[in-house]
């Protein structure tokens, strides 16, 4: 229950669309959560593979996707809430660039690498999953969320 409550949070201070509140609602979103979890989870694999030299999983890049999210928004909330007040904006900064790196380091830890080999699949799992949105929007007209930096 403090999960919910906690991901109803997030949905409120990131602008999220309103946390379903029917239980068949709260199914649907879990499943697309699931489904949208493994399709990110695809391009990390074949990026891991590339950049590992086929030493890799489809089980770490899954772990690698959740970890690096949850990492990555523990990191960049914490550092802005607990250092905001002292900082002020660049706390934002500070936080942002700190997320990215523990980001960073999920990756190397799940996928047992180097920095530099973390910071390529990042890098190729980006270029992969910007070719997969467009296969998908060709084939059947659906996108992948919109989180890409261009």
């Amino acid at each position: 229950m403090a999960a919910l409550f906690g991901v109803a949070i997030l949905f409120l201070m990131t602008g999220l669309p309103a946390f379903p509140t029917t239980l068949s609602s709260l199914l649907i979103w879990i499943v697309g959560l699931l489904v949208l979890w493994v399709v990110i989870s695809i391009p990390v694999y074949f990026a891991g593979k590339m950049i590992n030299k086929g030493n890799a999983h489809f089980g770490q890049a899954m772990g690698a996707t959740l970890g690096g999210i949850v990492i990555y928004f523990i990191v960049l909330y914490g550092v802005a809430f607990f250092l905001g007040a002292l900082m002020g904006p660049p706390a934002a900064i500070l936080g942002s660039i700190l997320a990215v790196i523990a980001w960073l380091a999920v990756y190397r830890a799940s996928f047992a690498t180097s920095w530099i080999r973390a910071l390529g699949i990042v890098v190729v799992a980006w270029l992969v999953l910007l070719v997969l949105d467009f296969v998908l929007v060709a084939l059947v007209g659906v996108s992948i969320p919109k989180f890409f930096p261009f």
